[in-house]
């Protein structure tokens, strides 16, 4: 995804934490020194991420309207960020924000205030999980009604609308056949009707 692709304010966090993994390849840029640094993570703060990323894909698939995929092991996100210290803060000029108890906030923090801070602002149900099984890429929806079902529909919506059609392509062939196999039997029976009443 590029920048403008983004989601807003804290959710591009969110957003780049779950699109670490790509589901189709399995490639994990939290493996790289590179992708660590990125979220402030050290090598022994990985599975605890691991762990926040599926759990925050899980609530991304719910916001899409998706349920998680079976076997799924991702604890409920609420579970996960019930401990995360955060304190209200007003500047001079009244206005409130959420932010981290403590500095420096640790990724389950920084997520729990991202989250907070979205759901006060009504952007954190936007934040959706695609509907592709082998994509599940996660993106922000800016669709006016809301309602947008891949994160790419050049991609991941061209795929799905093929396999739809190839789907029916498949039952229309299928219901042609067996009108043809049943129109074949009913000539055959017509005509041993018609040689019996010969006979006859």
């Amino acid at each position: 995804m590029n920048g403008k692709d983004s989601a807003p304010g804290g959710l591009a966090l969110i957003e780049a934490l779950v699109n670490t993994l790509d589901v189709e390849t399995g490639a994990d840029t939290l493996d790289t020194a590179d992708g660590r640094a990125a979220f402030g993570l050290a090598e022994p703060d990985i599975p605890d991420a691991r762990v926040l990323r599926e759990a925050l894909r899980t609530a991304c698939l719910a916001h899409a309207g998706h349920r998680p995929p079976d076997g799924s092991a991702a604890p409920p996100l609420d579970r996960l960020l019930a401990d995360a210290p955060l304190r209200v803060t007003v500047d001079a000029a009244g206005a409130a924000a959420l932010r981290p108890a403590a500095e420096p906030a640790g990724l389950t923090v920084r997520v729990a205030a991202a989250i907070a801070t979205a759901a006060a602002d009504g952007t954190w149900l936007r934040l959706k999980a695609c509907e592709a099984e082998d994509c599940r890429w996660v993106y922000y929806d800016r669709s006016p009604a809301g309602r947008r079902r891949w994160c790419s529909m050049s991609v991941c919506g061209a795929r799905a609308k093929m396999r739809t059609y190839r789907a029916k392509s498949a039952e229309s062939a299928e219901s042609a056949e067996s009108v043809k196999s049943a129109e074949s039997a009913e000539s055959v029976k017509s005509a041993e009707s018609a040689e019996s009443v010969k006979r006859a």
